[in-house]
């Protein structure tokens, strides 16, 4: 069986479309849309984002952005194709998002998901994402749930 394989693409791909059409309806039948903070196609294009893509055999399985804003970046629609979920596709994505941010200069990762994505959350916790207060345009929104980890000492390893 061929590894898993990841690199930074362009967002604007049939396949990747696919994943972010998955992202979005996903994350619309969980919550309501003032809740959902989806970044379009358009923004993931935009210089300072870096759009990673996870391919099993080929085929695009997983997708995660990271938005640099100084020495921090965010973490955005991430997302694995259900078909692919347990194959570690997340984690791949968590690590190799972490090793490149590290080397750009990136010290903290921060990221928000949803109050009912318990899967995510404890993916987050499981590569040491600490719970943080609400930032940015999170703040006072009832589904969000904010993290962050710092990069300082993965750095030095």
């Amino acid at each position: 069986m061929p590894p898993l394989t990841i690199a930074i693409e362009p967002p604007r791909q049939a396949e990747i479309e696919r994943l972010l059409d998955g992202s979005t309806a996903y994350a619309e039948s969980l919550y309501p849309p003032e809740s959902n903070f989806l970044l379009d196609i358009s923004t993931l294009e935009a210089p300072g984002v870096s759009f990673y893509v996870v391919r099993d055999a080929g085929r695009a399985v997983g997708i995660a952005a990271l938005v640099k804003d100084g020495g921090e970046g965010e973490l955005k629609r991430m997302f694995v194709d259900p078909a692919a979920r347990g194959l570690g596709v997340a984690s791949l994505l968590l690590e190799t998002i972490e090793t490149d941010a590290a080397i750009r200069g990136i010290r903290r990762i921060v990221l928000e998901t949803g109050d009912l994505h318990d899967a995510a959350q404890a993916l987050y916790r499981r590569h040491g994402y600490v719970e943080i207060p609400q930032f940015g345009q999170y703040v006072g929104e009832a589904h969000s749930v904010c993290f962050a980890k710092s990069l300082a000492a993965s750095a030095l390893a």
